[in-house]
C-alpha cells in the first residue's frame, strides 16, 4: 500500500505479465537486503488471479529469495498452501500466523477524548526500546532496528503520560497495515487504544490510505477494541508466513 505513496519502505512490484497479469508480488528491493536473517524487514505480499501462475513464480523464478529469511503476507488460501509446499521442498522452516483482517471504512471513532494529563504525539525513536520490550515478536536487535525504521519513516500515534513516556500507541507497517498497537497494563480499560487509532486513522484517511489491521482471532481484548471504534471484520484469513532456514 505504501509503494504508491512515496514508497518509504523501499518495496518494488513484480508481475508475471502486463497488463493482463496472473500474479502480483511486492517485495523489498534487493539492494535493501542487508541482513539475510532479517524476516522483519524482508516482507513480501502476493495477490493472484491464477494460482498456477503463483506457484510457477515460487518454483521457477528468482522473484522470492529463498536463501534469505522472509515473511509473506496474503489473504488467499492458495498463498499458504503454495508457500508451505515450496518451503517443505527446500527444507526450510515455516511458521504460520492466521489473523482476522478488519477494515475501517471511515476514520476510527474513539469512544473517549484524550484524558487529562495525557497528550497525543507521534511515536519517537527514543520510545523504541519500550516498544521492542513489549512486542510479542520483539526483544532482539533485528526487531528493534525494524521498529526504529517504522517510527522514522511511517506515520504513528501515541499517548504520552505525565512524564513523557508512552502509555498507548499504534504504528503503521510497510504494507500500510495498522500494527504494533499496545497499551501498558496499568492504563488498560479506558479506551486509550481507540484514541491512538482515531488519531492515526484520520491522518491515513487524509493521505488516501485504506485503514485496516490484522488481529489474532483469540486476542479478544484487541478484537473488541478495534470493533468498538468502527473496524469491520473481513472474510477470509490474513496470513503471515515466516520462512527461515532450519
Amino acid at each position: 500500500m505504501t509503494v504508491a505513496r512515496g514508497n518509504p519502505a523501499a518495496h518494488e512490484v513484480l508481475v508475471d505479465s502486463w497488463p493482463h497479469f496472473g500474479v502480483v508480488l511486492t517485495r523489498l528491493r534487493p539492494e535493501e537486503h542487508r541482513d539475510p536473517a532479517d524476516f522483519y524487514t524482508n516482507q513480501l505480499t502476493v495477490y493472484y488471479r491464477d494460482e498456477g501462475a503463483w506457484r510457477a513464480l515460487l518454483g521457477d523464478t528468482e522473484a522470492v529469495g529463498w536463501t534469505r529469511a522472509f515473511q509473506m503476507q496474503g489473504m488467499q488460501e492458495g498463498t499458504y498452501e503454495a508457500v508451505r509446499q515450496a518451503a517443505d521442498a527446500k527444507g526450510l522452516r515455516l511458521v504460520t500466523y492466521r489473523y482476522q483482517a478488519l477494515l475501517s471504512p471511515r476514520p476510527p471513532r474513539p469512544r473517549v477524548q484524550v484524558p487529562p494529563g495525557l497528550r497525543l504525539a507521534p511515536v519517537s525513536p527514543s520510545h523504541v526500546p519500550l516498544l521492542n520490550a513489549t512486542w510479542d515478536f520483539g526483544g532482539n536487535a533485528r526487531s528493534r532496528r525494524f521498529l526504529l525504521g517504522l517510527v522514522r519513516t511511517l506515520p504513528s500515534a501515541c499517548l504520552l503520560g505525565p512524564r513523557g513516556r508512552p502509555v498507548s500507541w499504534s504504528l503503521l507497517d510497510p504494507l500500510g497495515c495498522l500494527s504494533h498497537g499496545y497499551t501498558l497494563p496499568a492504563w488498560r480499560g479506558q479506551g486509550l487504544s481507540g484514541v491512538t487509532l482515531g488519531a492515526l486513522g484520520r491522518h491515513l484517511h487524509s493521505r488516501g490510505f485504506p485503514i485496516y489491521c490484522g488481529v489474532l482471532p483469540r486476542n479478544t481484548p484487541s478484537q473488541r477494541a478495534v470493533r468498538a471504534v468502527g473496524f469491520l471484520p473481513q472474510p477470509g484469513t490474513f496470513y503471515m508466513l515466516v520462512v527461515t532456514p532450519r
